[in-house]
């Protein structure tokens, strides 16, 4: 499957708003087009001089609920979907602005940012895209967590995830990453949390924004959102979709397949970390193929 070449941004600017998922505060975010080689960065529009954050894995500073990036005193939080989501539809150059320091958690998903930027429309720039091409493997393994990158022609990624719970137990889901693949299997796979687990947040004030509107939550054994799951294995789906967020703060996208078991944020990025101290498994250069960038084929994407 042929990869963009050309570097994108969207079309006009858009907006959504929500709440944060741990904090519960409101916040608005504004993604608006940006130039060739901008990347992906987040302005703080509520605090002076609106100070800028890239998206990069060298800006994070905490991983322990979420991913959260940090410059000089101000953070963003919980970048994950929002990144998962320009990453799957091969975006580059996005500027994103925030009205408070967490990314609103809409209803769980990457899905209300995909259609959001579908509906805005994906612009090609005149300049080619810089990949990261793997020249051999890397991998990082610790007390029973995995993630290796090998040398590939596109970009997969193959997650697995265990959970001893009847409901979840042993998953895996492979993808071949487009974003036609990423708009329809993935995009819409809702974080989840167990029951358990979400009371004893909140009564420490975390998960402070959690609710079934944005989260499947599930009990010792039923799921307690009325609709029920969006896919049968929306688990690892969703677990895949958080890799594609924290591997996006490589900076560049990424030609290799992923193989992630039982990871989270805290160890994708001690991966990304070890990635960058191997500059001999990998190189930078741009490809030379073609990509069907027709407005049907945009609008084809509509999930």
């Amino acid at each position: 499957m042929a990869l963009p070449t050309k570097q994108r941004t969207i079309a006009k600017p858009v907006t959504c708003s929500g709440v944060g998922l741990h904090s519960g505060q409101p916040v608005r975010l504004t993604l608006k087009p940006a130039p060739i080689n901008h990347g992906i960065k987040f302005v703080r529009t509520d605090l002076p001089d609106n100070p800028s954050i890239p998206a990069r894995f060298n800006r994070v500073v905490d991983t322990s609920l979420a991913t959260v990036i940090g410059l000089d005193g101000v953070i963003v939080s919980t970048i994950e979907h929002l990144m998962a989501c320009l990453t799957g539809l091969a975006i580059d150059n996005v500027i994103a602005e925030l009205d408070a320091y967490e990314v609103p958690v809409m209803d769980g998903s990457a899905g209300p940012f995909t259609q959001l930027i579908l509906e805005a429309g994906i612009r090609e720039q005149d300049a080619l895209r810089h990949f990261f091409i793997l020249k051999e493997p890397v991998e990082l393994k610790r007390e029973g967590k995995f993630v290796g990158a090998y040398p590939d022609s596109t970009f997969k990624i193959t997650c697995h995830i265990e959970f001893d719970h009847p409901l979840i137990r042993q998953q895996s889901y492979s993808i071949e990453v487009s974003d036609t693949v990423f708009a329809r299997e993935i995009s819409r796979a809702r974080t989840f949390g167990f029951l358990h687990e979400v009371e004893y947040m909140k009564r420490y004030g975390l998960a402070r924004g959690g609710s079934l509107e944005n989260a499947v939550v599930i009990d010792t054994h039923q799921i307690l959102n009325e609709e029920g799951l969006r896919y049968p294995d929306e688990f690892v789906r969703h677990k895949l979709l958080d890799c594609m967020g924290d591997f996006a703060l490589l900076g560049m996208p990424l030609v290799a397949h992923l193989k992630v078991s039982k990871s989270g944020h805290a160890f994708n990025h001690a991966f990304l970390e070890k990635f960058f101290a191997h500059k001999k498994a990998w190189e930078t250069q741009t490809l030379q193929n073609t990509y069907d960038f027709s407005p049907n084929h945009v609008k084809s994407l509509a999930i």
